[in-house]
């Protein structure tokens, strides 16, 4: 049985993902007769870094990936470690690079967020903020819809949305809330400094988060419905604040 202790993390690519980034996994599960596709890297993998691989049959696996879409594969891993926000700043300084910040306010759909989070590994976004309250954290479902990103991006969980959004306004960044009413992002430059806010599916940014951006911006629409979900909505704006960092640096060189 799966010490509780310990982490589940089920699908090919998320345990893939998981022991090319050096998590540390202590035994990963087959379930009998799995045998194609990324298993056999896996189980190459599994051999080179002296992980203990068992296969098991197809009842006593499914007891021990849960109902999720496991693709035969289940490894028990270190819990995933959270950074701090400062981690973050000094990620991108390192880099020379201006921040570019995801903060996520009540995110609770485990989709949604694993989507946002293989977006943000994508984009090259240094890291991502979310709530330890009313939120979703790194969940086994979260760790295989980013399809292994997880691994890489560093994802800072804090009390207080609100008073994390002062801090890095006064560590320079421009925060930028994702809201329909706020001000076309074509229109916008979001070249410098960014720590863009996603709100939640529920009531979006809230009223006192909504207080702290800066600017509002959002994604001109001409449809009938009238917004996105949150992974979209991160990633549109987020491919947009990528885009013109791209275009500003190429004109630079």
């Amino acid at each position: 049985m799966i010490d509780i202790q310990k982490e589940r993390i089920v699908g090919r690519n998320a345990v893939l993902e998981a022991m090319l980034a050096g998590r540390p996994i202590h035994k990963i599960y087959l379930k009998k007769g799995e045998r194609h596709g990324a298993i056999f890297r896996i189980m190459e993998l599994a051999r080179e870094k002296g992980i203990l691989l068992s296969e098991v049959d197809a009842e006593t696996f499914y007891h021990m990936a849960g109902s999720m879409n496991h693709q035969g594969v289940c490894a028990v891993a270190s819990p995933r470690e959270y950074v701090e926000v400062e981690d973050i700043l000094n990620y991108a300084a390192g880099l020379k690079e201006a921040p570019f910040v995801m903060v996520l306010n009540e995110i609770t759909d485990p989709q949604n967020l694993g989507s946002i989070i293989r977006t943000a590994d994508c984009f090259g976004i240094h890291g991502i903020i979310i709530s330890k309250n009313r939120a979703c954290g790194i969940t086994p479902t979260v760790a295989k819809v980013s399809a292994g990103a997880a691994e890489y991006i560093k994802i800072a969980r804090v009390t207080n949305i609100a008073s994390t959004l002062e801090e890095l306004k006064k560590r320079g960044l421009w925060v930028m809330g994702a809201d329909s009413d706020g001000k076309t992002c074509f229109e916008v430059d979001l070249t410098g400094p960014i720590a863009l806010v996603i709100g939640g599916e529920h009531k979006g940014l809230g009223k006192l988060v909504r207080e702290k951006c800066d600017m509002l911006i959002r994604i001109p629409m001409k449809g009938h419905i009238g917004s996105f979900n949150a992974a979209v909505a991160a990633s549109i704006l987020g491919y947009d604040i990528t885009r013109q960092r791209l275009l500003k640096n190429a004109g630079r060189s």
